[in-house]
């Protein structure tokens, strides 16, 4: 998804991109990054994007759902999860922030404080957004929306929260039927460990 930057009037401009599934199962199966993060998608998606020209660069708003399955942390049926995506990225052009490093400290501060006094993207002030570079001509979406999939991944997937797990002995899982196994006898060495009482 490439947005040249002529394409952005003075209004903004409003975008909804299809997200190939097969992009989310690329991202997601670590097949660029050789790490596997154990979810799936299930459908494609559509980015709701909004690019607007401020302060010499671009604010890139978006949004998106992600249909994705993993297995249960803790009995490894599948889970379906439906997660909400959004973000605000500045686009800054790499010539204006290699001008930057020419000045000093003092103009710095003194020309981002102009940029910011008066802009404001909503709710927001522009310093706020995550800033990235492009290379002032055109705006690549793509490996903008592979990095928000990876980081609206939960840490692990839980069926529900009172899931009951897989017996340590036969492997039944506890959510269905309890099973006949009796609890393992506790390493004598911590059996004093039993008695401390927490508050």
């Amino acid at each position: 998804m490439l947005v040249k930057i002529e394409q952005i009037k003075d209004a903004g401009l409003k975008l909804d991109e299809p997200i190939a599934l097969g992009l989310l199962s690329e991202v997601l199966s670590g097949s660029a990054s050789g790490h596997d993060t154990g979810f799936q998608a299930t459908q494609p998606s559509t980015l709701h994007a909004s690019l607007r020209k401020l302060s010499g660069g671009v604010l890139l708003q978006g949004q998106f759902t992600l249909s994705v399955t993993a297995p249960c942390k803790r009995c490894l049926t599948d889970v379906k999860m439906e997660l909400p995506v959004s973000f605000t990225i500045n686009l800054v052009p790499e010539s204006l922030a290699r001008g930057d490093d020419f000045k000093d400290a003092d103009e710095k501060h003194m020309e981002k404080k102009e940029r910011v006094q008066g802009e404001s993207g909503g709710t927001f002030e522009i310093n706020d957004a995550d800033e990235q570079l492009f290379d002032g001509k055109t705006i690549d979406l793509d490996p903008i929306v592979r990095e928000q999939v990876l980081l609206a991944l939960p840490m692990n997937a839980v069926c529900r929260d009172d899931c009951q797990g897989l017996c340590s002995q036969c492997g039944q899982n506890l959510n269905d039927t309890k099973c006949g196994c009796t609890p393992k006898v506790a390493d004598p060495r911590l059996a004093p460990l039993m008695n401390i009482k927490l508050n």
